[in-house]
């Protein structure tokens, strides 16, 4: 029987393999280099896109912030506005008041007074300085003021009497009241 060496076919064979193996695995390196590539890429197109849209964001959020400052802006000068006309309503509504202060004072003043000086203090408090022939008139005064729907509470705060003239000067305080104030209440509860 004749002997074959296969040695060196075994050793071929190896080789082969072991080429045949290299090459696979370099393929599959290449393969697996490629595959993270495309990955990385597709992470940083993600990345890219989405700092894209933060980016819009924020510049539409700066725009809104901007009109919300605007909106802001708007808004004071709108509570300026009404203010300033609850204001000039007030003044207006009040306005015959002052009208009707001194027509009262004028009717409800008695014979022998007279006044030197009147001072409105507060929204309300109305203060008269004046002369009187006697003190009679000037607890006739009190009175009438008293029985008046424009005039509360009337307080004689200082009397002196000048004996050589016979003549006295005193200081009273009064409160105002409107009496159209309220009728006016009342119409608006009733509504």
């Amino acid at each position: 029987m004749t002997r074959i060496n296969l040695l060196p076919w075994r050793e071929t064979y190896r080789l082969e393999k072991n080429k045949e193996f290299y090459v696979v695995l370099g393929f599959c390196v290449a393969l697996a280099a490629g595959v993270g590539f495309a990955g990385f890429k597709y992470a940083e197109d993600k990345v890219n896109f989405q700092a894209k849209r933060n980016a819009r964001l924020n510049h539409e959020i700066a725009l809104l912030q901007e009109e919300l400052q605007a909106i802001k802006e708007l808004e004071e000068t709108k509570n300026d506005l009404l203010a300033r006309m609850e204001i000039i309503q007030e003044l207006q509504s009040s306005r015959p008041q002052i009208v009707h202060t001194f027509h009262e004072i004028a009717a409800r003043i008695p014979d022998g007074i007279f006044l030197t000086a009147m001072k409105q203090s507060g929204e309300k408090k109305l203060e008269l300085d004046g002369l009187a022939e006697s003190n009679a008139r000037v607890s006739a005064l009190m009175r009438r003021m008293d029985r008046s729907d424009y005039f509360t509470n009337p307080a004689l705060e200082v009397i002196t009497s000048d004996k050589n003239n016979a003549i006295s000067t005193f200081k009273l305080s009064l409160e105002q009241n409107d009496p159209n104030a309220a009728k006016d209440a009342e119409s608006e509860n009733d509504i």
